[in-house]
């Protein structure tokens, strides 16, 4: 039985927090994927998804985690992971993907690193 997935969006002077919490797969993965349009994602932000309450994530849970990341290229912003699950980050391994989201131990750290990165523009 799916446990319900909640995930609460805010704006920080980096650029737009999702944390998701309870179970990221086939039944909720949908609901997250319909929010990433309405967060107004700017260029030169970062999209900073944290993971820390979640329980679960199956196959369709890493692909929304995809779609995120292609979401944010595509409005010319990055994309970070924040308190990556050691399962999840097991699952980021063995497919792969483990260089193709940054990721950080907490949001504010993300922030941090965010603020930290260099300039693209120089």
């Amino acid at each position: 039985m799916t446990q319900h997935l909640t995930f609460r969006s805010r704006i920080t002077t980096a650029g737009a927090v999702i944390e998701l919490t309870g179970e990221l797969d086939h039944h909720t993965a949908p609901e997250v994927r319909a929010a990433l349009p309405g967060l107004g994602l700017r260029a030169g932000r970062q999209l900073t998804l944290d993971l820390g309450g979640l329980t679960f994530c199956d196959s369709t849970g890493i692909t929304v985690l995809i779609a995120a990341r292609n979401h944010a290229l595509a409005a010319n912003s990055t994309i970070a992971l924040a308190a990556v699950p050691e399962r999840v980050g097991r699952i980021f391994r063995n497919v792969g993907l483990e260089h193709t989201f940054p990721t950080h131990p907490t949001t504010q750290a993300a922030e941090d690193a965010w603020r930290s990165a260099p300039d693209p523009r120089w």
